[in-house]
């Protein structure tokens, strides 16, 4: 392979402007998200606190989820089978 020299980059003032104009763009934005996501969550948590529909927080997971546990039937039988003794 062949070697060359290095070659030299020269930062300009536009550069520097483009890029602070563009990280203060980018942040704007991700702080509107946030304060817009902040906003969600407490309309959410006001809502399961004032709504009628009073559900434990293991259920509250579980509908997140999408988890429906089905109940476990009960008794000696259900360990083993239909062998009964």
């Amino acid at each position: 392979m062949l070697r060359r020299k290095p070659t030299r980059l020269e930062l300009k003032l536009d550069d520097i402007e483009e890029f602070e104009s563009i990280r203060k763009d980018l942040e704007s934005r991700k702080k509107q998200r946030e304060d817009a996501e902040v906003a969600a969550a407490g309309e959410e948590a006001a809502a399961i606190a004032l709504g009628t529909d009073h559900k434990s927080r293991e259920q509250i997971i579980n509908d997140r989820i999408g988890y429906k546990p089905q109940p476990k039937a009960g008794g000696r039988a259900a360990h083993f089978g239909t062998f009964e003794f």
